[in-house]
């Protein structure tokens, strides 16, 4: 199964957890999408790198502090799980499932 797709995601932040929304199309050796959420908002994403079912990113944020979020996550199914190191605020787990 590709691992493009919608899925339902949560963030376990700091701030407690953030529920949102991950879209991911593979082009090629990278992907791209968008993922949106109460404490990100809405933003473009270009993947750096997609191995097989696992995708790695960053993400520049400005809100709520400017830094840069180290993306990983691997799909297994429908399933999404993987982690967003943010800095000094340390390692935070994402998971969640395919919508649709």
């Amino acid at each position: 199964m590709s691992v493009s797709g919608t899925y339902d995601v949560t963030i376990d932040t700091p701030l407690g957890k953030k529920n949102g929304r991950l879209t991911v199309e593979v082009s090629g050796a990278g992907f791209y999408g968008s993922i949106t959420n109460d404490l990100l908002g809405s933003m473009d994403i270009a993947g750096d790198s997609v191995n097989g079912n696992t995708l790695g990113w960053t993400m520049a944020v400005t809100s709520p502090m400017p830094m840069t979020l180290d993306c990983q996550a691997t799909v297994v199914g429908d399933a999404i799980s993987g982690t967003v190191k943010a800095g000094m605020f340390g390692t935070m787990e994402l998971s969640g499932t395919r919508v649709g």
